[in-house]
């Protein structure tokens, strides 16, 4: 089976490119890959629920702005996801994701790369086969 994600080389950032067999999928995939780079892999149990809805003028601003609003909740809340449901209504640029994850545990949850920002930079959503998402973090 192929894997959800990829790390691309990028000078100074991180580059992920996440797959999935719809863009739902793709973006769920880039958002495990990117709690997969804050936890260094670690296991993550899905205690925690967290509904998000969310619009944007297009569906790179929609990738950006998914991430984004986890990476606030991990940043704000110390908290971690390994579980991700993304509804994507493309036509409309709306999508309702649903998320678990817990508080991060420093006995529990190794430290990975601190991501600081998701960028534009290099930012790609493609809704044909191959089917993924591109996404370069700050960190």
């Amino acid at each position: 089976m192929k894997e959800p994600y990829e790390l691309i080389d990028h000078t100074a950032d991180i580059c992920i490119k996440a797959f999935g067999k719809n863009l739902s999928e793709c973006f769920e995939n880039a958002a495990r890959g990117m709690f997969d780079i804050i936890t260094d892999k670690s296991e993550i149990e899905n205690i925690g629920q967290y509904d998000i809805e969310l619009e944007a003028y297009d569906l790179e601003q929609l990738l950006v702005d998914w991430l984004s609003e986890l990476l606030y909740l991990h940043s704000a809340h110390n908290l971690v996801f390994g579980f991700f449901k993304v509804n994507l209504d493309k036509k409309n640029n709306k999508m309702f994701g649903r998320v678990f994850g817990e508080k991060f545990d420093i006995s529990k949850h190794k430290i990975g790369a601190e991501i600081k920002a998701v960028t534009y930079h290099i930012l790609e959503v493609r809704d044909k086969q191959p089917r993924h998402v591109q996404v370069l973090f700050d960190i």
